[in-house]
This record gives structure tokens, C-alpha cells and sequence, in this order.
């Protein structure tokens, strides 16, 4: 498809303010070019690096090297977010950034706000004086849902909108109704805003569970060297949430708990937190190009969110229904590797750090999809195989995991700008037809696949082993332990 084919998909009448220019700011910028009528004179990219400028300069595009912080995000932000006429967009890619502030400075300014992660500002991640309760997604996440709850309404914000969390949740909607018209049920397919409707949807189809299954096989042309950490997004993002506590939407179906699990005192409650490191904790997983599979449980908004949004309440307090969702990422496996040196070296981080862009990368697809398991069809993966190959023709300076992120961001933008008076929202929230009708033609292939394989398959092996067989589906079952 030619550039001029490109479908423009709204005007973005005020200022446009990129924070970040990391590895998904630099994929976010040409779909904004692509798909958006915007002033570009009013276009303006933040980030303490200036790695990247050129493509600014070559552009005309304003840039200011400096970092957001909590001291100087109004004093720098509000003049650039409200000169001249029209309503601006924060559009908020960059790490060590509070995003509940800039939420509220923008709805306060009457400025659409995007984010694809709730982001704390600099210094909580590892902050040895904080628990690790104190420390997770889900105390991050409560902070925004308790800002929704306090001023419901008025100018649209879009917390965590990228591929995981953010793109995955419209995959969850897509997969559970087609698992419930191949299951020849009769049902009305809920409303963007019916959440009781698409909760109890869920319960009826059976699914226990849901994992947020990725296999990430892009290869690099030369071998990883020491004391680097490679990987195929932002570093800086990868450890910091890898270092958090593992967390997981804890499900109704579920009898037992790991030792270290420990439940929250306040909020939602449909999670639950391990006492050890998301990043060094496995899980067994499926997907369709390696089958079954090895991931890692690290801690992402999703997990709770979708845990939360699809929960079935008796009265107000009672949960008669619960899936249990996390993550099981198998990143590429560079990224392993500098995983395997990092906690080797005591969790402390190599000295450089680098993104892999589509230059140095030889092949291999981001195959980053749901897995609804439990149900009476056992197991069905629903996702985007996007290949590095594809994604060179579709859209310039990313990758295949780049390029997931990226259009969800894009997909965010249109629904907000659609929906200008939504409030604080989260993805679970926002018409996910509409989501991926904006994002599909950057996702590659987007397939549904049936597996008979469960945690269990093969097992147990040589030796003993501490499983349930009474439910292949135990979370007993999936942790590798």
C-alpha cells in the first residue's frame, strides 16, 4: 500500500506533545503522520536522550532534551500542551513518568492523555524501603481507578495502551465470542460499556483462565556480547517491570496458592502477588509456532485488569465468578540470555543496554496472542503473528514488537479523539471492534488456534512431581516450580 494510501482518521486540532522518544516513540511518530490531520509547527517530542534527533530535525519537528520529572512536569508541560487554539494530546511513551499526575494535568487542561503503561515517577521500582505490595501494578493501577471513581467523566484518558496491556484485551473480547458462536451458544454479544454482560459471557462459555501467551523468535545477526542487555523493546522498561513482584488475576477455580502468594487488604481484589521477581518466574504456556512453551510470569496491568473487568459478583461483595489471568512471556532470546546474566549477577543490571532495531534483526515474528483455557474446547489462542520481514514494509524504525505497541497507541488516539467525554478509561473499556479495526492492518497474520495440549501433557516425566490431576488447569499445574 502505498503512503498516500494511508486512511487519515481524524484531526488532532491542538498541540501534540510525544513524551519519549525511545523505541516506541520512534515507531508511534510516523502513524501519527500517517493517520492524523495535526499542525506540525504545534508537534513537540520531550526526552532526556537526544540519540534520535535527527529524525526530529529532518522532520522540522520541534525537540526539547529534558527529562519530566515530578518538580517540573507542570511548569514544562502546561504552556506546550495549551499554546494556540484547539485540544491537544499528551501522548506519554517514555519510562519514570507519573502517569496519574499527568493524567490529571491534562484532563485538568482539557488535553486527551495516552499512556501504554501506569508509570510511577523515578525511583519507585526500586525503592528498598517500599514492600513489595507497595511496589506492584496493582497498587499503580488503584491509584488511577480511585482518580476515575473521585472525578468520573470528562476529557478522555487512555491508561495503558500499548500491545500488553492495552491490545490484548480487545484480543480477549475477539476470542471469547468467537469461542462462543463455535460453541453454537446462544448469546447477544454485551456492549462496549455492558462489562456485567461481557463478565457473565465469559463465565458461560467456561473459561478458566487466561494467559497473555508471547513467543518473540527475532534473531539478531551477531551474538549477544557480556554485559549487555539486549532486548526487542525498552530495556529500561523489561527490567523495572521484571524486578516487580509477579502478579496474576487470581480465578474462582482455583485450589491452591504458592507459599509466598499474598492477597491485597484494599481495592479490587482479583489479585494476588508472588514474593519473588516476575522475571524469574516460569510458567508452562502454549502457542501456536513453538506449541508448548516456557514463560515468564512478569507483572503487567493486564493481568489485573481483565481479571477485574470479567468478574461475575453476587450482590456487591460476593465474586461467584473469576479468571485467572497473567502473563507467560518468552521473550527473544537475547533477552533471555541477558535475563540469565542479570540475576546471576545478583538482579543487578549490565552496564549497557540497547533495543534491537529492524536493522539488526535477521528474522523470526512477535506471536502475541490470548490463550482462553478450560472451557469445554480445552484451550484457543487468539493473536498477531507479525513477522520482522512485514513489519519493514508496513511502517519505518521498529520492530515486530515495536510495531504491536505502536498501532495500539495509534488505535487509542482515534478512540479517544471518537470519544472525546470518556473519562478515565482503561482498554477493557473501549469498543474493541473499533480498536482493531484501526490496528489490524499492522498486526500481520491475526489467526485463532485450538490445542489439545494442557499443562499436563507429559507429565509427570522422569520424576516425581507435586501436580493436580483432577484439573489440568490448576494454577498448581502451570507454575514451574
Amino acid at each position: 500500500m502505498a503512503k498516500t494510501d494511508w486512511p487519515i482518521h481524524g484531526e488532532i486540532t491542538g498541540p501534540i506533545v510525544m513524551i519519549g522518544f525511545g523505541s516506541i516513540g520512534r515507531g508511534t511518530l510516523p502513524l501519527i503522520e500517517r493517520h492524523f490531520r495535526y499542525d506540525k509547527d504545534r508537534l513537540v517530542v520531550i526526552d532526556p536522550s537526544d540519540a534520535d534527533r535527527k529524525l526530529l530535525d529532518e522532520r522540522g519537528i520541534r525537540f526539547i532534551q529534558e527529562a519530566v520529572t515530578k518538580k517540573n512536569y507542570k511548569k514544562l508541560l502546561t504552556p506546550l500542551l495549551t499554546a494556540g487554539e484547539g485540544q491537544g494530546f499528551c501522548v506519554n511513551l517514555s519510562v519514570d513518568t507519573g502517569s496519574l499526575d499527568l493524567i490529571k494535568l491534562c484532563r485538568k487542561l482539557g488535553v486527551f492523555y495516552i499512556d501504554t503503561v501506569v508509570e510511577p515517577w523515578l525511583g519507585f521500582y526500586f525503592d528498598t524501603k517500599a514492600d513489595n505490595a507497595s511496589r506492584t501494578n496493582y497498587a499503580l493501577r488503584e491509584t488511577v481507578r480511585e482518580e476515575k471513581r473521585n472525578n468520573p467523566g470528562g476529557t478522555t484518558a487512555i491508561s495503558c495502551c500499548g500491545a500488553n496491556p492495552g491490545m490484548v484485551s480487545w484480543f480477549v473480547k475477539q476470542a471469547l465470542v468467537n469461542l462462543a458462536g463455535e460453541m453454537k451458544l446462544k448469546f447477544s454479544e454485551p456492549t462496549a460499556d455492558d462489562r456485567e454482560g461481557w463478565a457473565k459471557l465469559m463465565n458461560k462459555v467456561g473459561v478458566k483462565g487466561i494467559h497473555i501467551a508471547e513467543r518473540d523468535t527475532q534473531r539478531t545477526r551477531k551474538p549477544k556480547p557480556m554485559d549487555v542487555f539486549w532486548n526487542t523493546w525498552s530495556v529500561e522498561g523489561f527490567i523495572s517491570e521484571g524486578l516487580q513482584p509477579s502478579e496474576l488475576g487470581w480465578g474462582t477455580h482455583e485450589k491452591w496458592a504458592p507459599k509466598n502468594a499474598r492477597k491485597h487488604k484494599k481495592g479490587c481484589k482479583a489479585a494476588i502477588y508472588l514474593e519473588q521477581p516476575g522475571a524469574n518466574t516460569r510458567v508452562r504456556t502454549w502457542c501456536p509456532t513453538p506449541g508448548p512453551q516456557y514463560g515468564f510470569l512478569v507483572t503487567h496491568n493486564e493481568s489485573i485488569s481483565i481479571a477485574d473487568y470479567f468478574t461475575v459478583r453476587d450482590g456487591k461483595d460476593k465474586v461467584s465468578y473469576r479468571p485467572t489471568c497473567h502473563y507467560a512471556y518468552h521473550p527473544a532470546n537475547d533477552a533471555v540470555l541477558s535475563l540469565h546474566e542479570m540475576f546471576g549477577a545478583g538482579g543487578k543490571p549490565q552496564s549497557v543496554h540497547h533495543v534491537l532495531d529492524e536493522n539488526e534483526l535477521v528474522d523470526g515474528i512477535d506471536e502475541l496472542g490470548v490463550l482462553l483455557y478450560g472451557h469445554r474446547k480445552n484451550a484457543y489462542w487468539y493473536g498477531s503473528r507479525l513477522s520482522v520481514e512485514e513489519t519493514r514494509e508496513l511502517a519505518p524504525y521498529q520492530n515486530a514488537t515495536g510495531l504491536q505497541v505502536s498501532s495500539a497507541v495509534l488505535a487509542g488516539m482515534v478512540w479517544a479523539l471518537e470519544n472525546p467525554e470518556a473519562g478515565i478509561v482503561e482498554t477493557d473499556e473501549m469498543d474493541y471492534r473499533r480498536c482493531l479495526e484501526i490496528q489490524r492492518p499492522y498486526l500481520g497474520p491475526v489467526e485463532g488456534h485450538y490445542t489439545d495440549w494442557t499443562p499436563l501433557t507429559g507429565r509427570p516425566g522422569l520424576f516425581p512431581e507435586d501436580i493436580d490431576k483432577s484439573d489440568p488447569w490448576q494454577f498448581r499445574n502451570i507454575l514451574v516450580r
